[in-house]
């Protein structure tokens, strides 16, 4: 990911030098809501398979719901996430962190529900049990860094995984995200 210097794009909310994709699953964030909580996902599609377009397909209403027998519960679905981080790095935005993307759900974070009003959600290709890749290490963090200096809510304790936030109905990003790893480099 190259490093941005500056934030000149931020009024509309989508980053410099990232490869973007519109997706329609998205509405504005309630008024006079601040953002000041990034939430980490793991996504594959098929589960287990990495490198296809099914998560592009997925967040903007062309996924093929024939294509796999898992697919079949995800017909009719609209999802969607700020951001995905690829397995060999790439980013993905697909939402302005401006408006809410649909990723969290059902969600609560420190008495506040519906976390998507106030967070930003960045999906990760990959699985709650399989090792992340380097690559996608090496871009989120210079990601994250530069969203926490956008929205200086996002403190260390308010990164957090879907897990936290939806406790019981999700478990991503899974005990293969290295956390430790993840705070030492924002």
């Amino acid at each position: 990911m190259t490093k941005h210097s500056d934030i000149s794009d931020i009024d509309k909310g989508w980053f410099p030098e990232v490869r973007r994709i519109a997706s329609p699953n998205y509405n504005g964030r309630p008024r006079g809501v601040e953002v000041d909580l990034l939430v980490l996902h793991n996504i594959s599609l098929p589960p287990g398979d990495y490198g296809g377009d099914d998560i592009v397909s997925l967040f903007t209403n062309c996924l093929d719901c024939t294509a796999h027998s898992f697919y079949a519960e995800l017909e009719g679905l609209e999802v969607s996430a700020h951001f995905l981080i690829r397995r060999d790095g790439e980013l993905i935005q697909f939402v302005s962190t401006e408006d809410r993307a649909w990723h969290a759900g059902v969600s609560s974070w420190c008495n506040r529900d519906n976390c998507n009003d106030f967070s930003v959600g960045i999906e990760l290709e990959g699985c709650d049990h399989e090792p992340f890749e380097d690559a996608q290490y090496q871009t989120l963090a210079p990601l994250i860094q530069w969203l926490r200096q956008v929205y200086p809510g996002i403190t260390t304790g308010r990164i957090v995984g879907h897990s936290d936030i939806a406790p019981g109905r999700k478990t991503d990003p899974g005990p293969a995200f290295d956390w430790d790893r993840l705070r030492a480099s924002v």
